[in-house]
C-alpha cells in the first residue's frame, strides 16, 4: 500500500534505514527464545548439544542436562537423528527520530550434529507510533494459506493494514534492552507488564488517559482488565475513581463490573460509595442476580403468553371436543385442561413444562390432570392414536407413590375419550 500522508512517507523512508540486528541481540535471541536440546544415542549414550555441537558421554537417564562446553540447559532427546530445526519470533522496542518503534523478527535455526547452530534472521515488520499515539504498520506481504504466519519472502516492506496475525507476532519474546520516546516515559511506561502484550501496552499508554492513570497508580490488575474490556472500564470510570478514593479493594473485577451493570439496570446510583463498595461483593452480586433472573423469567413467560395467544385458534380446533371431560376412576378423577392459561397455572404449580413446551397444540395427544380429592396427583399425557399413557408425572416431573396405579386407571378408562373423538 502506498503511503498516503507525510507521516506515512516519513515512516517508510525511516524504515529503510533501520539498523541491522547487533551481535548481542542475535546471541540473546538464540539463547533465550528457543528450546535447546541434546540428542542422545540410545545405546552408546553419547550426547550432542545441538546448539554448540559439543559431544560427550552422558551418564544416567535425566530428562535435562547442562552442556559441558556452552553451559546451556538442554532437553535430552533419545534419537538417532542428526539434524533439528527451530523457528521463533521476537521483538525489539526502540526509537527512531521521535517515533516509538516495535520491530518484529523471525529467527529460523538449522542445527546439525557436531556443528554450531546456524540461525537466520528476517525482519517481518514494525509498528510505528508518534507521540500522539497514531500507529502505522510496515511489513512484508502475507500469503493466503493454512498457516497464519505465511509470508511472501522477498516482497518489500510497505504500509500494511493491521490485523491479528501481526499483533500476535508482536506479543512474543521481547529483547530486554528497551528504548522509549519521552512521551511514553511520561505516561508511565516502566517496562513490560505481565499479562499485557507490549504492543497493547504501548498503544494504550500513548492513546488512553485511563491506561496512564492505572499504570501510574500501580493497579496492573485493572490495567489488564482494561486491555480486554475497554468499554466496561470507560463506562464506569467515575465509579472506579470513587471506589478507589473510598479505599475500596475490588477483589473480583469482572464480578464488580457485572454488579455495576445490574445496579444501573435497577436505576441505582452507580456513583454512590455505599452501593458500589459492598462489604461482600459476591453476596450483593448474587442478590441482584436473583432479581435479574426473576425479571428475565417474567419476561420469558410474558413472551410465551403472547405466543400462546397466537396458538389459541389452533388449541381450540384441536382440543375443544374434549373440553369439560371428566373421568371418574376409583378414587381418582381425570380432567382435561380447557384453557391455555390453565396450562400455565398447572405447569407453574407443579414446575413442569406442559405450557412452555406447548403441549396444548400437540395434535396426537391429550393432557389430563389426575386429581385425588382437591389435590393434583399427577399430570397424564395420553396418545390419541394408541389410547395409551405416553408419560405421567407429578411435581418436578417426579413419580408419586400412586404412579403405576394412575397409569393403569388412565389406560383402562379411555372410552370417554374415544366417544369425544367420534362425536
Amino acid at each position: 500500500m502506498k503511503p498516503r500522508s507525510n507521516r506515512e512517507r516519513e515512516i517508510v523512508a525511516l524504515s529503510h534505514n533501520l539498523r541491522p540486528l547487533t551481535k548481542a541481540q542475535k546471541s540473546w535471541a538464540l539463547n533465550e527464545t528457543i528450546e535447546h536440546q541434546a540428542y542422545r544415542l540410545p545405546v552408546s549414550r553419547m550426547a550432542t548439544c545441538m546448539t554448540c555441537g559439543h559431544t560427550w558421554k552422558m551418564e544416567g537417564k535425566a530428562d535435562t542436562c547442562h552442556c559441558p562446553h556452552c553451559k546451556r540447559t538442554l532437553q535430552v532427546v533419545d534419537t538417532k537423528r542428526r539434524t533439528a530445526k527451530a523457528k521463533t519470533y521476537f521483538n525489539i522496542l526502540t526509537t527512531v527520530k521521535g517515533y516509538q518503534v516495535l520491530r518484529i523478527f523471525m529467527m529460523e535455526v538449522k542445527m546439525t550434529k557436531g556443528e554450531h547452530a546456524n540461525p537466520v534472521f528476517i525482519e517481518i515488520g514494525s509498528y510505528w507510533w508518534n507521540e500522539k499515539g497514531v500507529k502505522s504498520l510496515i511489513a512484508i506481504q502475507r500469503c493466503m494459506g493454512i498457516y497464519a504466519d505465511s509470508f511472501a519472502w522477498g516482497t518489500p516492506t510497505e504500509i500494511r493494514t493491521d490485523n491479528d496475525v501481526f499483533r500476535q507476532l508482536a506479543d512474543q519474546f521481547l529483547y530486554p534492552e528497551i528504548k522509549t520516546i519521552p512521551t511514553l516515559l511520561r505516561n508511565g511506561f516502566a517496562g513490560a507488564v505481565e499479562g499485557i502484550a507490549i504492543h497493547d501496552l504501548v498503544n494504550m499508554l500513548l492513546t488512553s488517559p485511563i491506561a496512564e492513570t492505572l499504570i501510574k497508580s500501580g493497579d496492573n490488575r485493572m490495567l489488564r482488565y482494561y486491555n480486554t474490556h475497554k468499554m466496561d472500564v470507560e463506562r464506569y470510570w467515575a465509579s472506579y475513581k470513587i471506589a478507589k478514593r473510598a479505599g475500596y479493594t475490588i477483589t473480583e473485577i469482572g464480578m464488580w463490573y457485572d454488579y455495576l451493570r445490574m445496579l444501573e439496570r435497577f436505576g441505582k446510583d452507580v456513583k454512590s460509595p455505599s452501593l458500589i463498595c459492598p462489604k461482600s461483593l459476591r453476596t450483593e452480586h448474587d442478590r441482584y442476580m436473583k432479581k435479574v433472573n426473576r425479571i428475565r423469567e417474567a419476561e420469558r413467560r410474558a413472551q410465551e403468553r403472547e405466543r400462546a395467544k397466537a396458538d389459541q385458534e389452533k388449541f381450540t380446533e384441536l382440543k375443544s371436543r374434549f373440553f369439560g371431560l371428566c373421568i371418574q376412576a376409583g378414587d381418582f378423577e381425570f380432567k382435561t385442561i380447557d384453557t391455555i392459561d390453565d396450562y400455565y397455572e398447572i405447569g407453574n404449580r407443579l414446575s413442569i413444562c406442559i405450557a412452555s413446551s406447548r403441549y396444548y397444540v400437540k395434535e396426537q395427544s391429550l393432557i389430563l390432570v389426575a386429581y385425588r380429592g382437591e389435590e393434583i396427583a399427577e399430570v397424564v399425557e395420553i396418545s390419541l392414536e394408541t389410547m395409551k399413557v405416553i408419560q405421567c408425572h407429578g411435581h418436578h416431573n417426579q413419580d408419586t407413590e400412586n404412579h403405576q396405579r394412575i397409569i393403569d386407571l388412565a389406560n383402562a378408562n379411555t372410552l370417554p375419550i374415544r366417544k369425544r373423538m367420534t362425536a
